[in-house]
């Protein structure tokens, strides 16, 4: 597109419209400011282009409609469309980096060409390679028939993605095939391992060459995606290239050695006599296939006409090569591209190749285009019922695709028809990529995502994505498993990896039997190995866990019963035997007798581990795999918010009981009779409520031999000498009144009403049902079912009242100010979130647990005063209305992963997080949120939350946090889930989930240690004391009404905290852990501590400092100090300062 027209000094000129062509390929000419130009020599100025009319208005070229339409179609904006052009840049390899590819292959085939010739030895005889250098290869069995001796390659050739383009960062393999020539191998080579291990000789004795050469920095071995049979030899250049690329060097046969006919999927390669070792007299007919040795040996025959194959396609479709680099981002991302089975580069390179040649994509599409069309299709297409094919007139030799199907989970048919790429992958790998790629098309159109982040950026680790995890711990047993299944012929076809061979089958067992409670069950593909060539090939249980992922259905896989079909059912012997002893037939309410299992559980922690019992239960009877070997990490960090002894809670049942209590109360008030006015709605505004309280209250009973009695009221007093008492949470109750012209106008007559409503709802409330109450100015106290419900009566138009005041002039001025704010707050936002996230409960049962988790994570590291109980709420509502590139979270383990993520990672300088609750918000108030967002930021908070009722303010984050404490709870975060991550999938590491909730002290100037006789929360700490108090709770049945009431709402630690702060707020920070914490941490603001004037007014806890004829002050440590333990004299076990700040 011609952006300016150069023209020499003088007029400006008309450009006349030429040819048709011309008007094709260009563009209006863009009229520019003039510019002297900077370089030397003759100056040439830029006029203003003046265009006839039939220019101006000439339509818009073929091209310029193209990329108009694209950027307005396919992407949400033009900022999608920078985004993944910078990706390519960023993965692509530069040309400085060719450079040295180029160079080091080079080298390393002037190497390769000079490999001596050895002498003719037996294939069992390896007197020949130095001890130095070990053979790449498990020799089991020992020994089989063949010759062998050393001779230089045939050729050597660059094969795979560095010679086709589409080589991508970070992982930069180049791979080289060295032809063993044909006079080493014999055609009969391909029976009982004769030729793998030819192969591997001869990678041995190529490594035994490069040995000696100083242009190599570093030699090891390993396996092309984790095949055995197919060893690959590894070479680093020297220099500080060393970890910029790895040349992977791989051995074959010379092309059209073997037949292809050789390796049908129903023919037999390795004998079972020589397998075995035992005399066998069946005939050679008899023997089972082994179709995936087969076609690993197959597949070192084609990788030249395979790049050929691509190279020819690509040519045709500029964008092949990025189009495939995003394909690899995306599927690296989700960690399907390594390891066995995986769905690697070569693959999606084939797969865009069969989109291309069946016409399903066109070759003018862009790489956006191309990787679009190549989701869909994956989403869409399931390849283990229907394969595809690339052979377009296979020979007559050449498998069917029902012969593939036959042998192989999931099937995709090279160029030749003889090969099937997806040997190895299982049915549940595909079914992954599948499930990906329709949740990644899900939101790919959604405008309220964004998508580049979600489907390119954002990594998914097995423990982040699914919602239980288990490994398999001790893989050698997977040994007994194959003899338990019976599975010798597929171990003798994957020459002899048991972890392999019982792996399908494995996985087959468990999908039958967890069935409907799971969306999907995913499975770690075993890492490429890779050694030293002076140690032996690694054993097959030398490889990290297997770890299997569960994708839960939350409303069944928390089910305790298993339902089978009627006792005379020809399947009931089926369900008998999937389920051993523990099935028995029993009788349901409708009458049916059944054949059924029933699992352990009653509370709901313990129902969500139904599919635990289920896991241990089957491998232990079907695969021989004891509990002891499977290592279950769904639930691990529950623990640290269980209560209760006999039957462990994470609070769903307590919430529950609250929530139930709250509505009978409700109903109650609702139907009281004898009000002035009537009450138009009752609405809950405590945590408590939603389900996301970290310690949901408990209906308590009191020990009245551990208080006095208050003489007027008769209410209980704790008495002195004893520990302090339980504490009591008020759960706050919003009862707003309706509106009536006889409510004044004058805030003090309103706040006198209220008061008298308060009085008389506790008598309606005592006299229609008994409930003990206390009515207060603020609110009004309701001791029932042993819990305590504040009521707060609230009229509409009071905060309207708060605004306005009469000024001077005698005129209504109407002023916004904290107490109206603070008003609206409680009475208003505070019950409608709770009502929204009580919904949100409904449909998703673990949203509660992870809030509560989150908000214990919050309060241990003493962050609780910062990311307030409604800003946390929030924060985890986003989790599960906007989960991309996720599924909502489906245990409380992977929702709080998933917070830390979201806190550690989320761009809070430069976007908002909009909560979309109830799904209110459109597509345009979103772009409307992020425009106002980004014209103010300055005076925004710097967390902003949006919600469908506050898109501009963000309300809950308005005070708090600030940049540093942000900053802080960012790189907290961080750590934390690194850690976690980290230990949850690592069996080696201590086993102490707790230790992400133990927060680092070291930062803090000053710690106050508290007595933890009055801390009334301290059972609830990360690591409860052993030494508990009676705190006067009796453990009889609570009463539903009467008795006396209790001391409401006293908890000694925050009336000490509230006091510290207004007394030195000035002068320091103050953190303590809201859930039983014994300690007080304190930081000094450095402000505080630059000498000031002196002042007579500002002279509290300072000292005067004389220098001359300046008086100044600095606080006075000591007496601060000394201050802290005055205050909290019977609280405070000792003062510990910890740095000594007050000395500079």
């Amino acid at each position: 597109m011609k952006k300016k027209q150069a023209v020499a000094k003088g007029p400006a000129e008309m450009i006349p419209s030429e040819s048709h062509e011309d008007e094709e390929n260009e563009a209006p000419v863009k009229a520019k400011r003039s510019k002297p130009e900077e370089a030397g020599g003759e100056e040439v100025v830029y006029h203003p282009v003046k265009l006839s009319r039939s220019d101006l208005y000439r339509p818009p070229t073929a091209e310029e409609l193209n990329q108009l339409k694209e950027a307005e179609s396919l992407f949400h904006c033009s900022l999608l469309k920078m985004q993944m052009e910078e990706l390519l840049k960023e993965v692509t390899l530069s040309e400085r980096r060719k450079q040295q590819i180029n160079s080091f292959v080079q080298t390393v085939t002037g190497l390769l060409q000079t490999v001596p010739d050895s002498t003719e030895v037996e294939v069992n005889d390896l007197s020949w390679l130095s001890s130095a250098v070990k053979v790449p290869f498990l020799l089991v069995p020992k020994a089989t028939k063949g010759k062998f001796h050393m001779a230089p390659p045939a050729s050597v050739d660059l094969i795979g993605s560095y010679p086709l383009g589409t080589c991508t960062k970070p992982r930069v393999m180049v791979d080289l095939a060295v032809t063993i020539p044909a006079e080493v191998l014999h055609p009969k080579d391909v029976v009982n391992q004769r030729y793998p291990r030819k192969r591997a000789l001869y990678l041995a004795g190529l490594a035994q060459h490069l040995t000696s050469s100083s242009d190599i920095a570093s030699m090891r071995y390993s396996c092309l995606h984790g095949n055995r049979l197919r060893p690959v030899l590894l070479l680093t250049p020297p220099g500080k290239d060393s970890s910029s690329f790895t040349v992977r060097v791989h051995a074959c046969p010379p092309p059209g050695f073997f037949k292809p006919s050789r390796f049908h999927p129903q023919r037999n390669n390795i004998r079972t006599e020589w397998y075995t070792g035992l005399q066998t007299t069946q005939p050679e007919s008899n023997e089972p296939p082994t179709p995936h040795y087969n076609s690993s040996v197959l597949g070192d025959m084609l990788p030249r006409a395979h790049l050929q194959f691509l190279s020819a396609i690509s040519s045709q479709c500029s964008a092949f090569a990025d189009g495939v680099a995003l394909l690899k981002v995306w599927l690296r991302q989700r960690e399907l591209d390594q390891g066995t089975g995986c769905f690697n580069g070569f693959l999606a390179s084939m797969l865009l190749a069969y989109l291309l040649t069946t016409h399903r994509i066109s070759n003018s599409m862009t790489a956006y285009q191309l990787l679009r069309n190549t989701l869909n299709f994956l989403a869409s297409t399931d390849l283990t019922m229907n394969g595809i094919s690339l052979a377009k007139d296979p020979d007559s030799t050449a498998p069917s695709l029902a012969d593939f199907h036959d042998a192989f989970q999931v099937v995709f048919v090279d160029p030749s028809g003889h090969l099937n790429m997806c040997a190895d992958m299982t049915a549940c790998t595909y079914k992954q990529l599948q499930h990906e790629a329709s949740v990644s098309m899900q939101f790919w159109d959604n405008p309220t995502v964004d998508g580049f982040h979600s489907l390119l950026m954002t990594p998914k680790p097995m423990i982040r994505t699914s919602d239980h995890v288990f490994q398999l711990c001790e893989l050698v047993k997977l040994q007994s498993s194959c003899k338990k299944l019976n599975l010798l012929s597929d171990l003798m076809d994957h020459s002899g990896n048991y972890v392999h061979t019982a792996l399908p089958f494995i996985l087959s067992l468990l999908q039958q039997g967890l069935g409907q409670r799971i969306h999907l069950l995913t499975h770690s593909l075993s890492p490429e190995p890779e050694w030293s060539v002076e140690s032996e090939a690694p054993k097959h249980k030398a490889q990290p866990p297997l770890s299997f992922g569960l994708l839960l259905r939350p409303e069944l896989a928390a089910s305790v019963l298993e339902r089978g079909p009627p006792a005379d059912n020809p399947k009931a012997a089926e369900f008998r035997q999937l389920w051993g002893s523990r099935s028995e037939l029993r009788r349901f309410q409708d009458g049916a007798i059944t054949e059924a299992v029933l699992w352990d559980g009653t509370s709901m922690c313990q129902k969500q581990l139904v599919p635990r019992q289920i896991i241990t239960h089957l491998l232990q009877l079907h695969a021989d795999v004891p509990e002891s070997c499977i290592r279950y990490v769904g639930a691990m960090v529950d623990d640290v918010i269980k209560t209760g002894s006999e039957v462990p809670s994470t609070g769903e049942e307590e919430s529950l009981l609250v929530v139930q209590s709250y509505d009978d109360l409700s109903r109650k008030l609702w139907r009281l009779e004898g009000l002035p006015l009537s009450i138009t709605a009752v609405q809950g505004a405590h945590p408590a409520l939603r389900y996301t309280q970290v310690f949901p209250p408990v209906p308590l009973k009191l020990d009245f031999s551990f208080f006095d009695r208050e003489k007027i009221s008769r209410s209980l007093v704790p008495k002195d000498g004893k520990p302090c008492p339980p504490y009591i949470t008020p759960i706050t109750v919003i009862c707003h009144m309706e509106g009536s012209g006889k409510w004044p106008h004058d805030r003090l007559a309103i706040r006198h009403i209220r008061t008298a409503f308060h009085i008389r709802l506790g008598e309606l409330l005592k006299k229609q049902h008994n409930y003990t109450c206390r009515p207060c100015p603020t609110h009004l106290d309701v001791w029932k079912d042993g819990l305590v419900f504040r009521i707060h009566v609230a009229y509409h138009r009071e905060p309207q009242v708060l605004r306005e005041s009469v000024n001077a002039e005698g005129l209504l001025v109407v002023r916004d100010n904290e107490e109206a704010q603070a008003l609206e707050m409680a009475t208003i936002h505070k019950p409608l979130l709770t009502s929204t996230l009580h919904g949100l409960q409904q449909q998703h049962p673990c949203f509660g647990a992870v809030c509560r988790l989150a908000k214990r994570w919050l309060g241990s590291q003493l962050f609780s005063d910062d990311i307030t109980e409604d800003t946390a709420d929030l924060l985890v509502a986003s989790l599960f209305l906007q989960p991309a590139p996720f599924t909502p979270p489906g245990s409380p383990q992977v929702g709080f992963l998933r917070f830390l993520h979201l806190l550690s990672s989320f761009d809070w300088r430069n976007n908002p997080l909009v909560v979309n609750l109830n799904n209110q918000l459109t597509a345009t108030e979103y772009a409307e949120i992020k425009n106002d967002f980004m014209a103010s930021r300055e005076s925004l908070p710097v967390l902003f939350i949006a919600t469908p009722k506050d898109k501009k303010q963000s309300l809950w984050t308005k005070r708090a946090p600030n940049v540093q404490m942000l900053q802080r709870v960012v790189m907290v975060a961080a750590e934390s889930l690194k850690l976690l991550e980290n230990q949850l999938m690592d069996s080696n590491q201590i086993q102490d989930v707790r230790v992400v909730m133990r927060p680092p002290l070291e930062a803090y100037d000053v710690l106050i240690h508290l007595n933890p006789k009055q801390v009334p929360l301290l059972t609830q700490a990360v690591d409860p004391p052993t030494v508990t108090f009676n705190r006067g709770v009796a453990d009889s049945s609570v009463s539903q009404s009467g008795g006396v009431l209790p001391v409401i709402d006293y908890n000694p630690v925050s009336l000490y905290l509230a006091e510290l702060r207004e007394a030195f707020g000035d002068l320091a920070l103050f953190f303590c852990d809201p859930h039983g914490g014994t300690v007080i941490a304190v930081l000094w603001k450095p402000k505080a501590f630059i000498p000031m004037p002196f002042k007579t007014s500002q002279a509290s806890a300072r000292s005067v400092e004389v220098t001359g004829e300046e008086a100044k002050t600095v606080p006075n440590i000591e007496a601060i100090l000394e201050d802290f333990r005055i205050m909290g004299k019977g609280l405070i076990k000792s003062v510990e300062a910890r740095t000594e700040k007050w000395s500079f």
